[in-house]
């Protein structure tokens, strides 16, 4: 049952409160009428928060203009709608600038009255919309990513405007950094639930059991430790919209119950004996290949089909190297802000080399390089620093077939043997927690996607092998990817 909005009145006259009052309530609304500006003055110190005001300009012991003044010191956002049996032309531009959305000659017609406050509404949901926007851009950088720079990014600006308003499930694609949050965030404050929630959940960020409590929900004494009930993020985000994010990495039991749950549109919490309804938008997202992870049986291909509705794959950085310039400057400027310094602007070498440098991190690699460089105030030393990021990705990595020319010197051997150790450690990592991607990680010290990271960095992604590093020393031979160590 949709909420009434409420509305108050504030007028001297009875008869004026009266006919307002009659007139609003056969329209649905929830009417409380008062006579003078200070009623409305301590309603408003109370806490109470309508919808509307509809409010007087001639009134005894305080105009209404004296009661604009201090409903605005109260709260800015308040809905005021002027009425007057005078149209002086101060008196409305008075009105409007203290902070009044519209302003009545008495007597007004209804549809007068009735546009007044559809114009009030849309000018509260715009003002609502753009503070989103500004909370979001404070919280991530990566949609700056949307400046269009690029025909990529064009394309990928039009594919979120026509996609948003259609109520289906989106299935974003691309490489970690790229900005598909930024993508998920962006469908849902262009969609139809854009006042409403926006969830989201890292399906790599727990183990099974715990990430199906966390989506669904427990009642009490469903586990050890539930201690009371408890909501589901489905539950959070009745009504709006939950973002998936890295979803393959769910495990394939959670995803058969994801799946009767974009069928049904109903689950149950874990313990619980009802089933509840939900009313979401589902936003899915992950970096790895969708179609490798469906053939090894990691990602079911019928929850894949129910969620690639409509689909977004977001470039990395290094296909879109025009916005490379314009991102710099933006995080140049957002970190001078923060930190409180005048960073110098970035030399053309710099640019240049930026523009060159493949940036494996995307988005975040190239904030967190501008960041520095703003503490720093270096330019010659960033551009060092770039410099060295450059050469270190020209080296023979342990994804690359032997046919690439070979390193020669000591630094290329030390690096050759610090990714055989590495490759060593992680390899036995995994033997000894069984393949539980989560449990080796814990047991390296290192977080869940660094392990993820290097795992595909060295080829270790099946426990049938045991892949080598190769020999980039002067005078060795380079060991082919996927060769089986003896033991």
């Amino acid at each position: 049952m949709a909420v009434k909005e409420k509305i108050l009145v504030v007028d001297d006259e009875p008869s004026i409160r009266k006919y307002l009052q009659t007139l609003l309530e056969v329209d649905g609304f929830d009417v409380e009428t008062v006579s003078s500006g200070k009623e409305a003055v301590r309603k408003i110190t109370a806490g109470e928060r309508p919808d509307f005001v509809i409010l007087d300009v001639l009134m005894p012991e305080m105009s209404g203009l004296d009661t604009l003044k201090e409903l605005m010191q109260l709260d800015r956002n308040l809905n005021v709608i002027m009425l007057s049996c005078s149209n002086e032309v101060g008196t409305v531009v008075e009105a409007i600038r203290i902070g009044a959305h519209d302003y009545l000659t008495k007597p007004f017609e209804k549809t007068e009255l009735d546009a007044a406050m559809l114009k009030s509404r849309r000018k509260k949901e715009l003002t609502q919309e753009n503070k989103a926007l500004r909370d979001y851009c404070d919280q991530v950088t990566e949609d700056l990513s949307f400046l269009a720079a690029s025909p990529q990014m064009v394309r990928i600006r039009q594919q979120i405007l026509q996609i948003a308003p259609v109520d289906v499930p989106v299935f974003i694609c691309g490489e970690s950094g790229v900005g598909k949050e930024v993508v998920a965030r962006m469908i849902h404050l262009r969609s139809s639930r854009r006042n409403q929630p926006f969830v989201k959940v890292n399906c790599a960020a727990l183990p099974g059991e715990l990430l199906e409590s966390e989506l669904f929900g427990f009642e009490q004494g469903a586990f050890t430790g539930a201690v009371r009930a408890k909501p589901g993020k489905f539950e959070l985000a009745n009504k709006g919209t939950i973002f998936l994010d890295e979803i393959a990495e769910m495990s394939t039991h959670l995803q058969a119950k994801l799946l009767h749950v974009l069928q049904d549109h109903q689950y149950s919490r874990l313990g619980g004996r009802h089933l509840i309804d939900t009313d979401v938008r589902v936003l899915a997202a992950t970096n790895v290949e969708v179609q490798e992870a469906m053939k090894s049986g990691r990602f079911r291909e019928d929850l894949y089909y129910r969620l690639n509705v409509l689909s977004i794959n977001v470039p990395p950085l290094r296909e879109r190297t025009s916005e490379i310039p314009l991102l710099f400057r933006h995080f140049l400027e957002k970190y001078s802000e923060k930190f409180g310094k005048a960073a110098p602007g970035p030399s053309k070498h710099l640019l240049d080399a930026a523009a060159t440098y493949p940036w494996p991190g995307n988005l975040r690699e190239l904030e967190n390089f501008v960041k520095r460089y703003v503490i720093l105030e270096d330019d010659e030393g960033s551009l060092r620093e770039l410099i060295e990021m450059s050469a270190a990705r020209q080296r023979t990595s342990p994804r690359q077939e032997a046919t690439v020319p070979r390193e020669v010197g000591l630094k290329a051997l030390v690096r050759g043997l610090k990714d055989e150790a590495e490759m060593e450690a992680i390899a036995d990592a995994l033997e000894k927690t069984r393949w539980c991607r989560k449990d080796a990680a814990k047991m390296l010290g290192i977080s869940y996607k660094a392990l993820l990271y290097k795992m595909r960095q060295f080829n270790l992604d099946t426990p049938r092998t045991r892949r080598t590093a190769p020999a980039v020393a002067a005078g060795e031979e380079t060991a082919p990817v996927g060769a089986i160590r003896n033991p």
